[in-house]
């Protein structure tokens, strides 16, 4: 897809962003999402740039930049999606000095757009009883999607690293997967007695009733015997909330959410689950004090005999 998108875009520009999206790829090791993200947002800024008369990156100026990204707010764009795309663009003109392609830094002088933090949604703990218990014990798909919704919540995974995951990497008898999170970075993980107990009974008697000829060593399987998709994820996680009867907007990283709140609730410390959540940087890792504490005051202001106005 990325090829596609380039093959649009004059040479002059695409040589150089060529150059950029390899280094991305082999020096900061991102992934092939992260990449095809960054591909599309370039190529949006490219275009613009282009119909505005500017020939190649030497050519830009900083009221070009400045331009493009007031375009984006008057498009609609989030903050947070203009803040993405700034970040890409700022990469891109620090790797354009590196090369010599420019002698100077043309994002310099931009501010960024002011992002505020939305607190995720999480689940109460009886929220996360009913969702997995929702998938049947018996059937095939019911033990696998069982095991997939208690290794979310036991390990707070990504879903595109339960995806991933692979028979090797997994260690039942330690309580331990190895997966590989954001910028392929492989951290090992804890597994939890409950989720160890399904991937187990899913081993036994899910996985070998999904296994086809060309079946590789994915633990998670399709109909098809192919590695599950992150879309097919998606829907079965929605669907059992459905069936437990859970209101709130549903999405797998609705359990990663909620395995970190409910480890810190517990006492657990933050550089731990910084760490069991592969985050880069402990700020990210924080908003999940704010959900904390916004919980406590939600409930000071239900329940408190003074707090009600």
């Amino acid at each position: 897809m990325s090829k596609d998108l380039l093959d649009q875009i004059p040479v002059a520009f695409t040589e150089p962003l060529e150059s950029f999206l390899a280094w991305l790829e082999l020096e900061r090791g991102l992934s092939a999402n992260t990449l095809s993200a960054y591909t599309r947002d370039l190529v949006q800024c490219v275009e613009f740039l282009v119909e505005a008369g500017v020939a190649d990156w030497q050519q830009v100026a900083s009221a070009d930049v400045a331009a493009w990204t007031a375009s984006l707010s008057r498009a609609g764009f989030a903050r947070s999606s203009q803040a993405r795309k700034l970040s890409a663009l700022r990469m891109l003109a620090k790797h354009l000095v590196r090369e010599n392609v420019r002698k100077d830094d043309v994002t310099e002088l931009l501010g960024s757009p002011k992002l505020s933090r939305d607190l995720p949604d999480v689940l109460t703990r009886e929220e996360v009883e009913r969702l997995l218990n929702a998938p049947s014990a018996v059937s095939p798909h019911g033990l696998r999607d069982r095991a997939i919704l208690e290794l979310f919540y036991s390990s707070g995974l990504r879903v595109s690293e339960l995806c991933g995951i692979l028979l090797q990497s997994i260690n039942l008898d330690e309580g331990y997967v190895r997966v590989f999170g954001k910028g392929s970075k492989e951290r090992i993980a804890p597994i939890g007695s409950a989720a160890v107990q399904a991937v187990r009974d899913y081993l036994v008697g899910g996985r070998p009733h999904l296994v086809k000829a060309r079946t590789g060593s994915e633990v998670f399987l399709s109909q098809q015997g192919r590695a599950i998709s992150r879309k097919m994820v998606w829907v079965l996680v929605k669907e059992h909330a459905k069936r437990a009867g859970i209101k709130k907007p549903i999405k797998p990283h609705l359990l990663r959410h909620s395995f970190a709140t409910h480890l810190l609730e517990g006492g657990a410390d933050l550089r731990v689950i910084q760490e069991m959540l592969g985050h880069a940087d402990i700020s990210t890792t924080q908003i999940y004090t704010s959900v904390q504490s916004q919980r406590l005051v939600d409930e000071h202001a239900l329940y408190h005999p003074r707090a009600k106005k």
